[in-house]
């Protein structure tokens, strides 16, 4: 078996094996051209292509794509109140934004918390929306608050436990660890943290002065 310090990531190639391609994390861009060598479309989620991908490489059926709810509300174009319904598919243009920017202030960000809230609160009003928001937003004061990080994103979390271990890490550092740590074996093609990673800064600082 080959040593996972001396393994290396493949290139995208149509004949590589399913257990050869779940043994590593691939970016999207990489994932878009195993799509592209296959056959694939290549839109969609990161979770969706490597989905997709590994089901055409074991010759199986690509899983159903994500498809957004169908809703005959126009998000774009409504003039939307405060007693607006959410629908199913509620879309973040720039009419929604707009609403919640006058509703709000200036101060108003959509930030990813209130966007999820807006998503999983079909049948509540934008009025409702409002007052959440003002409720996120108010969780900041409390020093030990922290947003949730999405489970596809791997990066992210992965900088978070890194520097929960080791507090004195910069960003800068922890960066660089990931570089390296993500052209390494990744079971399942998530990359987690480890305590034996800080000795991976060398490799990650030639990594990304590589890439």
């Amino acid at each position: 078996m080959t040593n996972a310090t001396e393994a290396t990531r493949p290139e995208p190639r149509r004949d590589l094996s399913p257990a050869d391609f779940e043994m590593w994390y691939w970016p999207v861009a990489e994932l878009r051209i195993f799509c592209d060598l296959l056959g694939l479309p290549a839109s969609g989620r990161k979770h969706n292509l490597r989905a997709r991908v590994a089901a055409a490489l074991g010759g199986e059926p690509a899983p159903a794509p994500d498809r957004k709810p169908k809703t005959r509300f126009n998000w774009a174009r409504a003039d939307l109140t405060e007693d607006t319904i959410i629908t199913e598919g509620v879309s973040f243009g720039p009419n929604l934004r707009g609403f919640f920017t006058r509703a709000i202030g200036p101060g108003f960000v959509c930030h990813g918390d209130f966007m999820d809230w807006v998503k999983a609160n079909a049948g509540q009003t934008l009025g409702d929306a409002i007052t959440a928001w003002h409720l996120l937003e108010a969780r900041k004061s409390d020093p030990a608050f922290r947003r949730e990080i999405a489970e596809c994103n791997n990066y992210l979390q992965y900088l978070r436990d890194i520097r929960d271990a080791h507090p004195e890490l910069s960003l800068e550092s922890a960066k660089s660890c990931w570089m390296a740590k993500s052209r390494r074996p990744a079971p399942g093609g998530t990359v987690r943290y480890e305590a034996s990673d800080l000795a991976l800064l060398n490799e990650g600082d030639t990594s990304a002065r590589a890439g």
